[in-house]
């Protein structure tokens, strides 16, 4: 049997970090390494226990079983020797000397508890974007190393975890905050005790990092480039974890026209926000400015006249405790106190008008709701459209808007701008980490994945989709 690595390959394999994501573009050996590293370290360690996950076991046993160099041709002949035995009736893959490789898949979230007595030595998780957090946290909680005798070459390297992934998917976010933003590719560095605190790294892998790839199917790369869109091409081809493949937004998110630097909001133009609800979950508070035709001088872009009616993301307040997806539990005066605090700062001369919220705020429970303790601090809402399709309706306003902004002909070349947009402030920091990445629902195209970060696309959302007259009134009154 060969257990043969390429370069980049063997560079994830032998490294000193013991919390590693490999991967970003397509066909860079990511299973490929994980089934190697299994099986070495199989031998070269006895007892050893590693768990590779695929979020549905299907895909698992597509992936890591099948083909030419699947588990069941890898191992053949070490199984015809009776070396190993390969059960997949209980999904083990069991050596000769008590190492196994257990094949596990957990496709919903409380299926992680299927593992709360597992000590897991190696943690493999293949297209790590397809998990939660939450489920990515259960698992490295069960990473830990008792009595295991650890050869020399390889101390300190165990307990491990490796996980493989391309770009997009439901954890599109997390994963790219916790492996991709922090430090440089290849850094090693300790994580901090609340991160788990093991040495973390991120490798990146290109088709060019597999040339068995290219011996083996020459015509794959333009295979990817018949995707259609330059996004997609990125993200797959050069693993730009900036682009999240499959996402909602990604035709019609622009970066470099659609961001804006901060400049003077007219005092002619209307000002509100809109808000989405959350306590263990982060709430979301947009601040809008609507255009009304005035022409504004842009930082570094010079004179520009957004077209009457455009909507700009001015400001944004995400009660979140530096987590994806998690929030700061502030009760509804807290964070009434927090809105009026940054409106204080805000520095506008006009008044700053109640716009459409999360309607869960207007829910009572013993004779009080969200909204009536948010409005005894002086912070109103109007009632976001929650009629039936309003919430597709909404993300597809939401794209025609983006696509305003940033029109282009059939060739790509930027086109002027004569419709209302949408655009951001260059501030609205948590707008521009989580909009672009939003994966579509696999059951609902037209929708986005509900698991996702999704709440100030939420909040973005109910502003878009108000009726007009909801946020043009002047009956409204103030904050």
């Amino acid at each position: 049997m060969q257990l043969q690595l390429f370069p980049k390959q063997t560079l994830a394999f032998t490294s000193l970090a013991t919390e590693i994501l490999y991967g970003g573009a397509a066909g860079g050996g990511k299973s490929h390494l994980m089934r190697v590293a299994a099986v070495a370290w199989c031998i070269d360690v006895p007892g050893i226990q590693v768990y590779i996950f695929r979020r549905q076991y299907g895909d698992l046993f597509a992936n890591h079983m099948e083909g030419p160099s699947g588990f069941l041709s890898l191992l053949s002949e070490w199984v015809e020797a009776g070396y190993v035995k390969i059960n997949l009736s209980d999904n083990k893959i069991r050596f000769w000397n008590g190492s196994v490789i257990h094949l596990c898949h957990c496709q919903h979230e409380k299926d992680r508890f299927k593992y709360q007595g597992a000590e897991i030595h190696v943690l493999m998780i293949d297209e790590l974007t397809h998990f939660t957090d939450k489920i990515y946290r259960f698992l490295r909680n069960r990473v830990r190393l008792s009595g295991l005798d650890i050869p020399a070459k390889y101390k300190g390297l165990f307990p491990r975890i490796l996980c493989g992934s391309n770009p997009g998917g439901v954890g599109h976010t997390w994963v790219k905050s916790t492996f991709i933003d922090p430090k440089p590719e290849l850094e090693i560095y300790r994580a901090s005790d609340d991160e788990g605190g093991m040495l973390r790294q991120y490798i990146p892998a290109k088709m060019s990092d597999n040339p068995k790839l290219a011996e083996d199917d020459p015509d794959y790369e333009k295979r990817l480039k018949g995707l259609g869109d330059e996004a997609l091409v990125r993200a797959m081809k050069d693993g730009d974890w900036n682009i999240a493949l499959g996402a909602f937004f990604a035709d019609v998110w622009k970066p470099g026209r659609i961001i804006l630097p901060h400049f003077k909001i007219p005092n002619t133009w209307r000002v509100d926000r809109s808000f989405d609800w959350g306590s263990a979950k982060p709430s979301a508070t947009i601040w809008w400015a609507e255009t009304d035709g005035t022409e504004v001088e842009i930082p570094g872009r010079g004179p520009f006249a957004f077209p009457r009616g455009s909507l700009i993301a001015i400001s944004e307040d995400y009660t979140w405790n530096g987590k994806p997806d998690e929030g700061l539990r502030l009760h509804s005066t807290e964070l009434a106190r927090r809105i009026k605090e940054i409106e204080g700062k805000l520095g506008l001369s006009q008044m700053i008008h109640p716009g459409p919220a999360d309607n869960a705020i207007y829910d009572v429970q013993d004779g009080k709701s969200i909204a009536s303790e948010m409005e005894k601090i002086g912070v109103r809402w109007i009632r976001s459209d929650k009629s039936p399709g309003s919430r597709v309706n909404g993300w597809d306003h939401m794209r025609k808007m983006l696509k305003n902004a940033a029109p282009t002909d059939e060739e790509g070349n930027a086109l002027p701008v004569e419709e209302p947009g949408l655009w951001v402030m260059d501030n609205c920091r948590h707008i521009i980490r989580t909009l672009p990445a939003l994966p579509r629902d696999e059951n609902k195209p037209d929708d986005i994945d509900t698991k996702a970060e999704d709440h100030i696309a939420d909040a973005a959302r109910y502003r878009v989709a108000a009726p007009k007259r909801s946020v043009t009134s002047s009956k409204l009154g103030g904050t």
